[in-house]
């Protein structure tokens, strides 16, 4: 008897139970793998979303310190890498302006019109204006959102700003967040669920 128990406990597992092992760790796989990916897509986009909310408030503060308006404007960097910059409303990228490179997978809108989920009833709810034309954020010598034209960055009553941010996710999620700067200044960030809910983030 003592024989045949130290023989079968030799033999170790069995190619079936091998088999089980391994199906229930694919399967187990199949399940977290998706979701861990859409996780750390969520949370990338969050960081792009923070920097930009970031880029806009060094711009507000640069126009109130320099007594001149500052816009955060679209460029790109040497090697073809989207970027943003601060520089006076309308000013090609100069060497030594504060840059921020975005990921070239992070799609950026300026106002209405990026397709985002309920990207109507979020706009309505911010209750301000959104500049109509899509202009690049700026902010006056005082510090508030304004609109470049004829050399002055004039600010507009009750009108504000929203950048859209998304980035395809790898299993086909697309995750969405906003930067939002209303007439009084202030930068929010907003991100939006599954559901299509828009979630203010700060």
């Amino acid at each position: 008897m003592l024989n045949s128990t130290s023989q079968k406990k030799r033999q170790g597992f069995t190619l079936l139970e091998l088999l089980i092992v391994i199906a229930v760790m694919f399967v187990l796989g199949a399940l977290a793998v998706p979701r861990m990916m859409t996780a750390v897509n969520d949370i990338s986009l969050r960081y792009v979303a923070s920097d930009l909310s970031g880029l806009l408030q060094s711009a507000r503060m640069q126009a109130v310190r320099t007594n001149v308006a500052q816009s955060v404007m679209a460029g790109t960097m040497t090697g073809g890498t989207p970027m943003y910059y601060i520089d006076k409303p309308g000013t090609a990228y100069a060497a030594g302006d504060p840059i921020l490179p975005v990921n070239p997978n992070v799609n950026v809108w300026l106002g209405a019109g990026s397709g985002a989920p309920n990207e109507t009833a979020f706009l309505a709810g911010l209750n301000f204006a959104v500049d109509p034309a899509a202009d690049p954020p700026s902010f006056s010598a005082r510090g508030l959102p304004c609109i470049q034209g004829a050399g002055i960055c004039n600010p507009i009553l009750g009108q504000g700003f929203v950048m859209f941010v998304s980035k395809p996710g790898i299993v086909g999620n697309i995750p969405w967040a906003a930067i939002v700067v209303n007439p009084s200044a202030h930068i929010q960030i907003w991100t939006c669920d599954k559901s299509g809910f828009w979630i203010q983030r700060d």
